[in-house]
């Protein structure tokens, strides 16, 4: 996974990601001007790369499929905290804010990197094969969180709109941090062989032909390496998400230039905050292991929805104004037709290009009704 390691020193990884803080700090809440924006957008696609090389050198160290799981939680920690830093500043789009950020995190991670990553792994080593028991589990789960967070709420009655009361809301919150937390308890606990990636041989007597060599591992880097990575993958991530929200307003001001719906900025900065989780799922998938990018895509959805509808129905109690979660009639149909699809993906154990390309031509549709509704 990680080869010849350089002195921490001199690895641009090591300088990228105090340099994208540092950069935040002195512009974070100012009105960026385009030559600072140009600078930002280069500083965020660094911290992007060390992002995922940090989260690769822990994943390492700690083994499989505790290394996909830092990743998720950590984005999808710093993503709450920007979803929450928005909705503080209030204004009419915040109402809908946490709703349109975590169906495009489920979109996204379901269809976008999962089907890239079955895409890649299928071409490169003829059939991407993953354990169905671990991958269907997670599918099950966030397929669950997704409908009771963000379908029900269209069809309660309790309050006008499609929006939880507040013991509704507290049940959804609830139940999300309950199911969440038991599916790291099995991924990680009770059943963690279901996630790790499958044997070569096993793979063989699953349908996979490819007959390259194994895979040779590097030796694990030390306690103290992974701690520098651990922390340099924090501020890293910091950076990803603080400087996407910096160069924002240059993205709206470009959208609405070009005559755009307002909601495709939610679906900009998403791309952005999990650009760090598809690199990673596509070189997992590069390197015969499918399983590790299952890991990556739909524990990324589960942590979006799991950890931030309780941060918003939290933030619900001293913020103003509605918080409108469910989905329109368009959006519950993609939902759906990717639940659909994904479970016929995972219980076979094993996918083609052509699994890989139908959930990339779900992305590509949300994103065309994204941009024409």
């Amino acid at each position: 996974m990680i080869a010849r390691m350089r002195p921490f020193a001199t690895q641009w990884t090591t300088l990228v990601p105090p340099l994208a803080v540092i950069l935040l700090v002195f512009t974070w809440g100012r009105e960026l001007p385009g030559g600072i924006v140009a600078v930002a957008t280069l500083v965020l696609a660094g911290a992007v790369l060390a992002a995922v090389h940090h989260a690769e050198v822990v994943a390492h160290r700690v083994g499989e499929p505790f290394g996909s799981l830092v990743l998720a939680v950590a984005v999808t920690v710093i993503e709450v905290a920007l979803i929450v830093t928005l909705m503080m500043d209030g204004g009419d789009k915040s109402a809908t804010l946490a709703r349109d950020t975590v169906f495009a995190a489920v979109m996204i991670t379901c269809n976008g990197i999962l089907g890239l990553s079955l895409l890649v792994g299928s071409l490169r080593h003829g059939t991407a094969v993953f354990n169905s028991e671990g991958s269907g589990s997670a599918l099950a789960t966030v397929a669950t969180l997704a409908t009771l967070s963000l379908v029900l709420p269209t069809f309660t009655t309790s309050k006008p709109g499609p929006e939880f009361s507040s013991v509704q809301l507290t049940f959804a919150a609830v139940t999300s941090l309950v199911l969440y937390g038991l599916f790291v308890a099995t991924q990680t606990v009770r059943h963690r062989d279901y996630f790790l990636p499958v044997p070569r041989q096993e793979k063989q007597e699953k349908g996979d032909t490819s007959a390259g060599p194994v895979e040779e591992h590097a030796e694990a880097p030390s306690a103290r390496t992974a701690l520098i990575s651990l922390g340099l993958l924090g501020l890293a991530l910091i950076g990803v998400v603080g400087l996407a929200k910096g160069v924002s307003p240059a993205i709206e001001s470009a959208v609405d230039t070009a005559g755009l719906p307002h909601a495709i900025v939610g679906v900009i900065i998403a791309l952005l905050v999990l650009l760090p989780e598809t690199i990673a799922a596509v070189r997992a998938a590069r390197r015969d292991q499918v399983q590790i990018s299952m890991n990556l895509a739909l524990g990324s959805a589960m942590a979006s929805i799991g950890l931030t509808i309780p941060a918003v129905a939290l933030a619900s109690l001293w913020l103003t104004g509605p918080l409108i979660l469910g989905l329109g009639s368009t959006h519950m149909v993609l939902l759906l037709l990717t639940v659909l699809v994904s479970a016929l993906t995972v219980v076979p154990g094993r996918a083609t290009p052509l699994q890989g390309g139908v959930h990339l031509v779900l992305l590509a549709a949300y994103l065309e009704l994204a941009i024409n509704p």
